[in-house]
């Protein structure tokens, strides 16, 4: 996701549109989050199992911003984090 300031977020979930809605405005989103909207919903995968996507999750947040980035603008595969 990203804030209205331009900052990215990463997290896990099975129902991306929940949990968008979850972030934009219930007590259930992010803290992170609390103020920093409108957010918008920039990239999503579908990877498989939880444990993929936490060891995705976990490898996206340490990159630079500018990876995510690439990430966002798929010139940057994914799979190439999970090797």
């Amino acid at each position: 996701m990203r804030t209205a300031s331009n900052q990215l977020y990463c997290g896990v979930t099975t129902d991306v549109e929940r949990r968008l809605n979850e972030h934009s405005g219930s007590k259930k989103g992010a803290k992170y989050l609390k103020g920093k909207g409108p957010l918008n919903l920039v990239w999503s995968e579908q990877v498989g199992d939880k444990k993929t996507a936490m060891r995705l999750e976990y490898r996206i947040k340490r990159l630079s911003k500018a990876k995510k980035e690439s990430i966002i603008n798929r010139t940057l595969k994914i799979n190439t984090l999970l090797e």
